[in-house]
């Protein structure tokens, strides 16, 4: 590393997960964290310095990277509360220089390091990624009525809102990879860098854009920069009546291609997770998906207990008394991801089975029926997830946010159900979120159960009808309100 180091004339290399669109789910042949540690998380990033590699991943990730990452990686496991960047400014040098690719960070995370040693590096030293230009843009929805004062968007998601266009090019993704520059009703589409950074070269007016979706390269284009953070995101947040039907729809399809998953389940033997997860893809296809919104979780036994694993592998096999958690999504031609997470067993399931998955049913079952008619935050949701859940059996942890917003991309803001800050927002009606409480310990193995849900009239209502196991099920560690809660759906 000392030789990428010299050769760049830094001290420090901030190695991103992200692309140069800053988007979460990027393919691993653009992730330049994946080519340096191993790690295939959705995020985290590393930080190379003269003698060590480090890779910072929050509580879902914990596991995952300790058993992925390559020998020359540290693994800083951060805890609920601490902030990635808050650990790095830990490690290094604020004398020294640090290495930061402008195009693969946001202007905003970039001036988090004021006053530090920075060196802008224009192309990614570790992984140099072209994008295929094989962009195909559907029309999903009308286009929104949206002015506004000239402003560049550059949040693909966003764009893909206000044009109401899709693209179901690329795996796990339905939004068009491009720009858009508004100046009123006038609107000009960017499918490439090169059309966007001429325009801002030459663009001599002020500019309207949001420091925590422009990359840094860009915005350092941009003559007459005015931040204004984009009201887009809550617009979005809030779906129209013709998106939740779209929603209801595909929520539809996607419980009958989980439906068969758990039936070719039942019926067949010694299948692997890469056997079960291939099938999960033949059934969400057959079903009517563009293309899943990510890329399945599969896991059996001691996998099930990392939150994110995403093997799916050819040597682990679903034998009698074991557990698979599948957790999966898709895109229908709405363009809007689904997302549920189910756990099945094989056979009779244990005692300890049984119990953990009915603390995780109690968990949802309360957060989805005790929140209606009432103000709420996700923030105060997610507390009260916790109070049900931790320390409540030896060994078992429940290491997430409670849920996250759902819209053209598996995971949106607002709303979040979790204890950061971006939580602490009322979900309104017309929100689109997940509520997935679970309970992991690697000695034995993991449940998460999630249903996407959506808030109308003041009250919270699942989009998914699929139901629960019942032989999973302890009837007797139900009150008589969850298990009223639970007639809502068919027990299967």
């Amino acid at each position: 590393m000392n030789s990428i180091l010299e050769k760049l004339g830094v001290d420090y290399l901030l190695v991103n997960s992200t692309n140069k669109y800053l988007a979460e789910y990027s393919a691993l042949s653009e992730n330049a964290r994946y080519t340096l540690t191993g790690f295939t998380g959705s995020t985290g990033d590393a930080l190379i310095t003269r003698d060590k590699i480090y890779l910072f991943v929050d509580g879902r990730y914990h596991i995952q990277a300790d058993l992925e990452v390559n020998e020359a990686t540290t693994v800083v496991k951060l805890q609920v509360g601490q902030l990635q960047d808050d650990e790095i400014k830990k490690i290094i040098d604020k004398n020294k220089v640090l290495g930061i690719v402008s195009k693969k960070v946001s202007q905003s995370r970039l001036e988090l390091y004021e006053g530090y040693n920075i060196k802008l590096i224009t192309e990614d030293p570790i992984n140099n990624y072209t994008e295929p230009h094989n962009k195909k843009f559907v029309k999903a929805f009308e286009p929104v009525k949206y002015s506004s004062k000239p402003a560049l968007i550059t949040n693909p998601e966003e764009v893909s809102y206000i044009t109401g266009l899709r693209d179901f090019s690329r795996d796990y993704s339905s939004k068009i990879w491009a720009k858009l520059f508004i100046d009123g009703n006038k609107r000009v589409l960017f499918e490439n860098d090169e059309d966007c950074d001429k325009f801002l070269s030459e663009y001599d007016s002020e500019l309207l854009v949001d420091k925590y979706s422009i990359n840094a390269y860009e915005y350092s284009l941009i003559k007459k920069p005015v931040f204004e953070p984009s009201n887009i995101m809550l617009l979005k947040s809030v779906k129209s009546d013709k998106e939740l039907e779209a929603y209801k729809f595909a929520f539809e399809r996607t419980d009958k291609a989980m439906l068969a998953i758990r039936d070719y389940i039942e019926k067949n033997d010694n299948l692997s997770e890469y056997d079960i997860s291939e099938k999960l893809r033949e059934e969400y296809i057959r079903y009517g998906a563009k293309n899943l919104s990510f890329s399945p979780i599969v896991a059996i036994n001691k996998n099930s207990a990392q939150a994110h694993y995403s093997k799916s592998s050819k040597e682990v096999f679903l034998k009698e008394g074991d557990l698979v958690l599948i957790d999966s999504g898709a895109y229908y031609e709405s363009g809007l991801a689904t997302d549920i997470t189910r756990v099945f067993v094989k056979g009779k399931p244990s005692e300890l089975q049984k119990k953990v998955y009915t603390l995780v049913l109690k968990a949802f079952l309360n957060c989805y029926g005790s929140f209606n008619n009432i103000d709420i935050t996700g923030f105060e949701i997610d507390t009260y997830a916790h109070k049900m859940l931790d320390n409540k059996i030896d060994g078992f942890t429940f290491n997430h946010g409670l849920g996250h917003g759902i819209g053209i991309n598996v995971h949106e803001l607002p709303p979040n159900l979790s204890q950061s800050e971006v939580a602490k927002y009322n979900i309104t009606d017309g929100m689109c979120f997940t509520i997935e409480p679970g309970l992991y310990n690697p000695k034995h193995f993991g449940i998460r159960l999630e249903n996407s849900c959506y808030k109308k009239d003041g009250k919270i209502h699942s989009f998914v009808k699929m139901g629960y196991e019942t032989k999973l099920i302890d009837f007797s560690m139900l009150t008589f309100q969850e298990s009223i809660l639970l007639e809502a759906f068919k027990i299967l």
